[in-house]
């Protein structure tokens, strides 16, 4: 068993995603599924059922009639909104802090992780015209196996982190340290939740410096998102903003007035994103 596996059998152990959220990805991953499937998986969640309901008649749709009925409310949201905000409720109360090194905080990582989700979910829709959940949700997921990492092995992760200070990639202190990376959890973790190939692959490359992936591909628009976020203060660890490829480099300045205007309206979006999926 390789020692992405180890950690995630321990983790598991611990604690994991709720079933409501397994559920809602096998939907997703299933063609034939339906809006009732969806129906019948959120009222096993009194909470979840609150928060759709809540979300559905708040401000941020300006519907003209209260919608009380959680077949409508699915509806009005769509399927893969609902497995988002699914995902981003139940990883808010994993984020929860335990243990802290020096570089390290998991508040950090959770500010960290909706920024970068935010502004992939930007990205896709306004430079490459494309549905932006499957970044939202990428971006959200990415740094995940940092978590597993704080809670399966908290001596050698925080020894990882406080070496992180040395402009080596942090990937490379895991792999000295736990014999593993977050991002190789991350990818054995979304394939164990039905996420789609394209989602596993890009948190498995979101530290790939070469390789000929495209910049409107996720693995692309991940690590625009992240070098944007960067820029910005929203890291994942204290003062390292992380790289950008060349090949990403080039992109971004061809399309530097659409990015410019992209970055003044982030925190707008941000705020617009608290009221979708809770701050």
């Amino acid at each position: 068993m390789s020692k992405a596996k180890k950690f995630i059998r321990e983790f598991k152990d611990i604690k994991t995603l709720p079933h409501v959220v397994t559920n809602l990805s096998r939907l997703i991953a299933d063609d034939n599924s339906t809006m009732k499937d969806f129906e019948e998986v959120i009222k096993m969640d009194p909470i979840l059922v609150v928060r759709l309901l809540r979300l559905v008649n708040s401000p941020f749709y300006g519907l003209s009639q209260r919608v009380d009925s959680i077949g409508r409310a699915v509806a009005y949201l769509g399927m893969k909104n609902l497995h988002n905000l699914a995902v981003t409720d139940a990883l808010k109360n994993i984020f929860q802090e335990h243990g802290k090194s020096q570089n390290f905080s998991r508040k950090q990582l959770w500010l960290h992780c909706a920024a970068v989700s935010i502004c992939a979910k930007m990205i896709a829709e306004r430079i490459f015209a494309t549905n932006g959940d499957d970044a939202y949700l990428c971006g959200i997921l990415h740094d995940f196996g940092l978590i597993v990492e704080s809670q399966v092995d908290p001596e050698n992760f925080i020894a990882a982190c406080n070496a992180c200070t040395d402009g080596i990639p942090i990937t490379v202190h895991e792999q000295e340290y736990m014999g593993t990376d977050h991002c190789e959890i991350g990818y054995l973790l979304t394939r164990d939740w039905d996420m789609s190939e394209t989602i596993q692959e890009a948190i498995r490359d979101h530290h790939l410096e070469g390789g000929s992936y495209e910049p409107d591909s996720l693995t692309g628009i991940i690590q625009i998102a992240e070098y944007i976020t960067g820029q910005l203060g929203y890291t994942a660890f204290a003062n390292i903003a992380p790289e950008l490829p060349q090949h990403l480099v080039a992109h971004m300045q061809e399309s530097m007035d659409e990015y410019k205007v992209l970055i003044e309206d982030l925190p707008e979006e941000m705020r617009n994103a608290q009221d979708l999926y809770g701050g």
